[in-house]
């Protein structure tokens, strides 16, 4: 080799160093970082969670304590643009039997995202469970399916009500007025939204035990309950993930949509719904009381959904590759 062409070969030579491997941790939340909303949502929903859980520490006001002489109290933004009623010590003002909204929001929020986690998490399990047996084992995929989309058309709402008719009074009994109505809207909602997550968990289920590495499992004597535990769950985890926040939002507008209907929890304990519900009668002479809990309840529900969509995104391998 003569030395003119040395130059030539260390020119097509590439000197840059090769780019460390990421893991798929990273990856995931390199592109979950790039989606803005996600990152507004996952936000807000960190910092909704927070402020019901710690909030209701710090501001140590009773949520049910009636104080007729501070009635009628407009939040301090009120006072901005009429002379009303305002006070520093209830910002968020009073409603017309003296209760201070702040702390109301702060407990009702603590009830709803209660409400939501739980019923959220049953869903899930009954769903991940009725979804991996039907697309594993093709005896029970066409009972499964059936009693899925027997569910699906099932009216919800209608159904609620009668179960909830039927069973508040025996549950009241045996685990308080709070807690039997904790314990019957959970059951209610996680037992009514299972299907979607069902029918995502069976689709992928069908397609992944058609792989190769089913296929060497099985080979080497595996049991079935073995290969879903070690290798089809943790590969149908991201659409669990995802399927997990839209649940939650399903969860928290069902039990708030219960409470405005005055069929949730105690008319004396607060949740967003009831708050709403109160609000009504007086809505055009304090509209703040409807805005308060609604925009509460959109926010929650609206960054849930945002960061459902990121999630979508950031665990998709062929979104993520992009």
């Amino acid at each position: 080799m003569t030395e003119a062409s040395t130059p030539r070969i260390g020119a097509l030579q590439d000197n840059e160093p090769p780019k460390p491997h990421r893991s798929r941790g990273a990856d995931i939340w390199a592109q979950f970082s790039k989606h803005k909303g996600a990152m507004l949502g996952g936000g807000f929903l960190i910092f909704i969670t927070l402020a019901v859980l710690i909030g209701p520490w710090l501001w140590g006001v009773d949520p049910q304590k009636l104080d007729i002489r501070n009635k009628d109290i407009r939040p301090l933004w009120s006072g901005l643009f009429s002379d009303a009623k305002t006070s520093w010590a209830r910002p968020f003002g009073t409603d017309n039997l003296g209760r201070d909204h702040m702390a109301q929001i702060l407990a009702g929020g603590r009830a709803s995202m209660a409400v939501g986690w739980a019923a959220m998490l049953l869903s899930l399990m009954i769903g991940t469970f009725i979804g991996v047996l039907a697309g594993f084992f093709r005896r029970l995929d066409g009972v499964l399916m059936r009693l899925t989309d027997l569910f699906l058309s099932l009216p919800i709402l209608p159904l609620l009500l009668v179960a909830v008719t039927l069973f508040r009074q025996p549950l009241r009994a045996n685990f308080g007025p709070e807690g039997g109505m904790f314990i019957l809207i959970v059951c209610i909602i996680g037992v009514t939204s299972w299907m979607p997550t069902a029918r995502i968990v069976r689709g992928d289920i069908l397609a992944l035990k058609e792989r190769e590495f089913i296929y060497a499992a099985r080979s080497i004597g595996t049991r079935p309950f073995a290969i879903i535990r070690r290798h089809l769950l943790p590969n149908v985890l991201s659409p669990i993930v995802v399927s997990a926040t839209l649940g939650l939002a399903t969860a928290i507008i069902t039990e708030s949509a219960l409470s405005f209907l005055g069929v949730g929890f105690p008319s004396d304990f607060p949740t967003w719904g009831k708050m709403l519900a109160d609000a009504v009668p007086r809505m055009s002479e304090y509209p703040e009381r409807v805005l308060l809990p609604g925009i509460a309840i959109s926010l929650t529900v609206l960054g849930v959904n945002y960061l459902g969509d990121g999630l979508r995104d950031a665990l998709d391998p062929h979104i993520r590759g992009r």
